[in-house]
Parts: structure tokens; sequence; C-alpha cells
């Protein structure tokens, strides 16, 4: 028997609850045949079936939002490590946590000014960089580019324009991040993000607002434009990022945005319901029962019916653990799985994933519940195992 569970080339997964879009299946079986799903079924399975002991089964985990590339990238503040070796690390972090297609979150809008807190470019190097070792087959799981255009920046024009269609990027989504206002409404909050975590002085932080509020007047209304033009040259799907009003989601609506990350008020969730745009919450807001950021909570959203997708945002084994919590407060499994697998998926355009049915890629994980936490057993990506 090979890895792949026999020695035709078919992987046969049986005795699991296999997680539908809609329904988990007991005592189910799987094949797979030529990287993807060929047979879906019930009852006794074909010979030579891998045994999976009544282990759950769902497609592997579809991430839209992950800050984990840059986490690998800087380790440390002022620690820069070799980014062949970060990509790397990243993408075994994610198959380990049973996610087989990301979107990997890129900064495009730096800070150069000398004597404030910067933000070095690094976009085209570091996509470049993913792209190649995609395309030599280096990497564990499916990699595609998402680019986070910062509008309070200095150079986010410069940076859009070295991007092309050919790049295939998936997701564009428009950041602010200028303090009193959207995640950082409490600028004690953003104090304490700048200074605790990227080192800037107490002292000199009162200058960097200043600085941040005079760069957003001056550039910001151009720069979200261009991220809006940019994302309709690429082919991307458009994102916004903590819309905390209706005025906010409406503009977003304006244009054309699919995809609200991590609104942070009911206000703003609704408002996104009702104009049509999924609403993404963070995995770790969810599993620590609130927001860093003193936000809305995920499970304040959930329980109003106005959460689709989850992210793993900055801790990947969250979004595993998060879809669990889900399907056990909807008291639906297969709900709860589809906010990380199919809704992601077809949310960002990818059709051809994100479910368990026949001629869909074989992209799945096994994993049990110990304690109401969830375990993985097993990673395939197209059919084969990758852990």
């Amino acid at each position: 028997m090979n890895i792949q569970g026999s020695d035709t080339g078919e992987t046969v997964l049986a005795n699991a609850q296999v997680i539908t879009a809609t329904e988990v299946l007991p005592r189910a079986h799987l094949v797979l045949r030529g990287g993807t799903i060929v047979d879906l079924g019930t009852g006794p399975a074909p010979r030579g079936a891998l045994d999976c002991g009544g282990d759950f089964v769902s497609p592997g985990l579809v991430e839209l939002h992950t800050d984990n590339l840059e986490r690998h990238i800087q380790p440390r503040p002022g620690v820069m490590w070799p980014h062949h070796a970060a990509i790397v690390g990243h993408d075994a972090e994610l198959a380990g946590c049973g996610i087989t297609t990301v979107f990997d979150a890129i900064r495009v809008g730096s800070i150069t000014d000398g004597g404030r807190k910067d933000y070095k470019r690094y976009a085209r190097p570091m996509a470049n960089e993913i792209l190649a070792m995609r395309e030599a087959g280096a990497l564990k799981i499916s990699h595609h580019l998402h680019l986070r255009a910062e509008t309070c920046s200095e150079t986010l024009l410069e940076e859009l324009a070295e991007f092309g269609p050919a790049d295939r990027v998936g997701i564009v989504s428009l950041m602010d991040h200028t303090p009193g206002q959207r995640q950082f409404r409490d600028i004690t909050k953003f104090e304490d993000y700048v200074c605790g975590k990227h080192g800037l002085s107490r002292e000199g932080f009162e200058d960097y607002v200043g600085y941040l509020y005079a760069l957003h007047e001056r550039l910001g209304a151009t720069h979200e434009a261009a991220a809006v033009a940019a994302a309709g040259r690429f082919g991307a799907v458009l994102a916004s990022h903590d819309d905390t009003t209706a005025e906010q989601v409406a503009t977003s609506a304006g244009h054309g945005i699919r995809l609200a990350e991590f609104p942070t008020t009911v206000e703003a969730a609704q408002a996104c319901r009702d104009a049509g745009i999924a609403v993404i919450m963070g995995a770790p807001n969810l599993v620590r029962g609130g927001s860093h950021s003193g936000n809305v909570s995920a499970r304040a959203l959930a329980d109003q019916g106005l959460l689709d997708i989850l992210s793993s945002d900055y801790v990947p084994a969250a979004l595993l653990q998060g879809a669990v919590q889900l399907g056990a407060l909807w008291d639906d499994m297969a709900r709860g799985l589809a906010c990380v697998t199919r809704a992601p998926a077809r949310a960002s355009g990818l059709e051809d994933r994100g479910e368990i049915a026949p001629g869909q890629r074989a992209d799945l994980i096994r994993f049990d519940l110990r304690g109401g936490i969830p375990v993985l057993r097993g990673v395939w990506v197209q059919g084969n195992r990758i852990g």
C-alpha cells in the first residue's frame, strides 16, 4: 500500500463521518483519484480502504486573510528571517493546521520616512519568491496572493504599479489603519499595538499619530481609489477591512466590494448582510471570546446569524478550532465547517474546492475531537497525503 492508500493510485477513505456542504454522513467513504474526489458513498467500503475509525473527514481549510507569513518574516521586532525559509516554514505550519489553500496577505503601501515607525517595502520581492516556489512545486499547499493595500501610507501607488494581471492576484483588501477610527477607534489600543508590538517609544507616539493624520489627509482618498482600480486591473476580488458604520459599508458596496474583513460593529455587519457582502471574522476572536482591539465579538455576530467566513488571522490553528466551535454553537457541524471551506472558496472565486462532492479537488483533512478540541489526523492535497 503506497502513501495514497493503494497500489493503483487510488485513495479510499472509509468508516468516516464525512462533512459535506449540508450534513455529516456517518460511516461514509470517499474515493480519490487523479487529484479529485470521484465517489462518495455510505455503507461497505471498497477493499483496501484506509479505516478512519469514525473520525471526521472534511474539505481542506481555505484561508483568506492571515498575518502568519509576516510573523515568519519578522519573528521578533527588528529581526528579519530569510524569505525562502520563512515561506517554507509558513507553508508547513499551515499544512499542519489543516489549511490546504491560503491567500498569503502581503502589505502594499509602506512608510519609509526616517525617524518614525517605518514599514519597509517588501511586497514585490516576496510575491516573486512565493510565485517561483509555487511554480517549482516547493510548497505543500496551494498559495494565492492577497494584497493588503494600506491607504495611510507613502508608497501605495508605486507598489501597486509593480503588479499586473499576470500575477493572478486573488484578493485586494482596502486597509486604513489611521488611528481613531475603524479597528483603532480606541486610540489607547493603537498605542499599545505600535508601542508594544513594534517598539515605538511612548514619547514618540503623539508625533507619530500626527504624522499619520497628515498622511491620510493628503493621500488617503487617492490611495483608496487607486486600490479599487488595481483590483479591477488584476481581476481580483475586492475586500474591505474593519468597516464600522453603515456609511462605510455603503462606500464599500459602491466600490464593488464582496468581502468584509472583520467589521467592528453589529451595525456594520448587518449593513454588509443587507448589501450582499460576505462577513469574515477572526477565528482567534471566536476562540478567545472577544476582540483584542475591543471591537464586536465574533460570537455576537454568530449568534445573530451575521458571520459567513472565519479567518485564522494571526493564529493558524484557530481556524479549525473556530469552525468546530461554530458547529457546536449552531448545533450544525456542516454549517460550522462550511465557514472555513466552501464559503471562503466560493467568495474568493474558487469553484473547484471547499466541498466534498465528486469532481471537486481532493483537498481533505481528517480529525477527531478530544474534549471539544479538534486533533488533526491527516491532510491530503489533490489526493496526496502531506500530513
